[in-house]
C-alpha cells in the first residue's frame, strides 16, 4: 500500500545518498515535490522484464534485488539496490522495455517520481543533465571495475570485497559487542553466490575458511563481520 510520506529514516537514506546530496537545494527540493511512495513487503514484484518505463526511482529502505531468468527457468540475482541509489532513468532515456526484473528483497520502501515529472524537472533544471551523465560515467566505472575482478580476483577476494560492500550498505552494530558488524541484508548463500558468478558450495568453502581466521562469524541469521582490515588484506590479494 502506498504512503504518502517517508519516514524520518528513510528521508535520511534519500537526502545522505552520494549523488542526490550531490544536487543543489531547488533540484532536490523539485524532485522531492513531485516524488511518491510505494512500499512493498519481501518478495513483491516491483517491475518485470519487458514492462514499458513508467518511473524514475530511489530505494529508501530496504533493497530491490535485480534478476534474470535463465533458460531453464532459474532466477539468477545480478545485482540488489540499497537504500540512497536511483534507478530506472535508463530505460526512460532511451524509450526501451526494462532489461530485468525487480524484486522487493526485506520489507522496501521507493521513492518515485512519474516518467512526464521527471522530464519536467529535466527540462527546467539544465544541473540534473549534468548529473546523470555523473551517475551514468560511476556506473560504468563500477562495471568494468567488477569484469577486471571477474577476470584478475581469485573468489576469494571477491567474496572479500562484496561483504565489504554489504557492510557499508547494511552493517549494523551487534548488540554486546560493538567490534562486530552484523550484515542487515538477509541474503542465502547460493544469492550471495549468484552476484559472485559461482556456486554456492565455492562460496561456502571461502566463508569457512574466513570463519576459521576470524574474519567473520556465520550464524543462521545471517553473516557477522569480525575484523574488516582481515576482509581489506583479503579483497586487496591477487594470488590465486
Amino acid at each position: 500500500m502506498d504512503e504518502p510520506i517517508l519516514t524520518i529514516e528513510e528521508r535520511e537514506a534519500i537526502n545522505g545518498g552520494r549523488w542526490f546530496s550531490s544536487l543543489s537545494p531547488s533540484l532536490r527540493h523539485d524532485i522531492l515535490r513531485c516524488a511518491f511512495v510505494k512500499r512493498y513487503k519481501d518478495g513483491d514484484l516491483i517491475a518485470a522484464r519487458g514492462d514499458p518505463p513508467q518511473e524514475w526511482i530511489a530505494c529508501a529502505r530496504g533493497a530491490v534485488r535485480v534478476s534474470s531468468t535463465s533458460i531453464s527457468g532459474k532466477q539468477i540475482t545480478l545485482a540488489y539496490v540499497e537504500p540512497g541509489i536511483w534507478f530506472g532513468d535508463v530505460a526512460i532515456f532511451d524509450g526501451d522495455q526494462r532489461t530485468h526484473d525487480a524484486y522487493a528483497h526485506g520489507d522496501t520502501t521507493l521513492l518515485c517520481v512519474s516518467k512526464s515529472d521527471f522530464r519536467k524537472i529535466l527540462a527546467e533544471h539544465v544541473e540534473l543533465y549534468e548529473a546523470m551523465l555523473r551517475l551514468q560515467a560511476r556506473r560504468i566505472r563500477q562495471l568494468f571495475g567488477l569484469v577486471e575482478d571477474l577476470n584478475t580476483l581469485p573468489l576469494r577476494a571477491r567474496l572479500a570485497k562484496q561483504l565489504l560492500h554489504l557492510v557499508r550498505s547494511y552493517g549494523v552494530p551487534c548488540l554486546g559487542d560493538g567490534k562486530d558488524i552484523r550484515i542487515g541484508l538477509q541474503l542465502a548463500q547460493e544469492e550471495l553466490a549468484q552476484l559472485l558468478g559461482a556456486s554456492r558450495q565455492r562460496v561456502n568453502q571461502e566463508l569457512k575458511a574466513m570463519e576459521r581466521e576470524g574474519a567473520i562469524r556465520i550464524e543462521p541469521g545471517g553473516l557477522v563481520i569480525r575484523e574488516r582490515d582481515a576482509l581489506m588484506r583479503i579483497a586487496t590479494t591477487e594470488d590465486d
